[in-house]
């Protein structure tokens, strides 16, 4: 059964903390295995200079995870990280990003992705991530 964004929307309003909720995350695309997210720029989440920080990045990566897998197994479960690893290649002023979390190996009780972090005006990579996941349910 293939997720639809709106389902995927209702997973991200009924499943993260409101911190969470508060970075205004939407969900662009959802597909089995592959979640694309929109981060909307905000001064609240920007550092000195304007550029979105690095937590916010952070954050939204770690959401797009979960939404992939959940995409991947049908449904929402249960699940919490066990690694994140994050790269910063260039910092992100006066744009939205665009993150997309694509699953590279799902187990029945791992999951593991790889994450893309891209300008949403330019298309210009703004950062990369890969996760581990430990499945709960």
């Amino acid at each position: 059964m293939t997720m639809t964004t709106a389902e995927a929307d209702k997973i991200l309003a009924g499943n993260f903390a409101p911190w969470v909720l508060d970075l205004g995350l939407s969900v662009q695309e959802i597909h089995e295995g592959r979640a694309v997210l929109r981060l909307p720029w905000s001064q609240r989440l920007a550092r000195e200079g304007g550029a979105l920080s690095g937590q916010a990045l952070m954050a939204a990566a770690d959401t797009a995870t979960v939404l992939a897998a959940a995409a991947a197994r049908g449904a929402y479960v249960p699940m919490t990280t066990v690694q994140q690893s994050t790269s910063f290649q260039r910092a992100v002023t006066d744009a939205d990003v665009l993150i997309t979390a694509a699953l590279t190996k799902l187990g029945r009780r791992m999951a593991f992705a790889d994450i893309v972090l891209t300008d949403a005006d330019s298309g210009e990579l703004a950062a990369h991530a890969t996760t581990v996941y430990a499945l709960l349910g």
